[in-house]
């Protein structure tokens, strides 16, 4: 393997870090708007400034599980070139 390939490689498997670190973070969104949703809905159901907050929550929650699957997309592409 020359400079340049074993250059490639670092990249790809520092960019694969980044991409897990990406995945998880939008996890922990995914996780806590999923909470704060339930505790709205159980707790808080006859707030009227909550619902409005509810409602950006479940944007938030529809967000970040399609910039999950990007990711995560782009984090097994990034595993077959480190495999390959």
């Amino acid at each position: 393997m020359n400079i340049l390939e074993t250059e490639r490689q670092t990249m790809l498997a520092e960019a694969a870090t980044h991409r897990e670190r990406e995945v998880m973070h939008h996890q922990i969104n995914i996780d806590n708007y999923r909470l704060a949703l339930a505790e709205i809905a159980a707790n808080h159901a006859d707030d009227a400034d909550l619902a409005e907050f509810a409602a950006r929550l479940e944007e938030l929650l529809s967000s970040s599980i399609r910039e999950q699957a990007k990711e995560r997309i782009m984090l097994t592409v990034m595993r077959q070139q480190l495999e390959g």
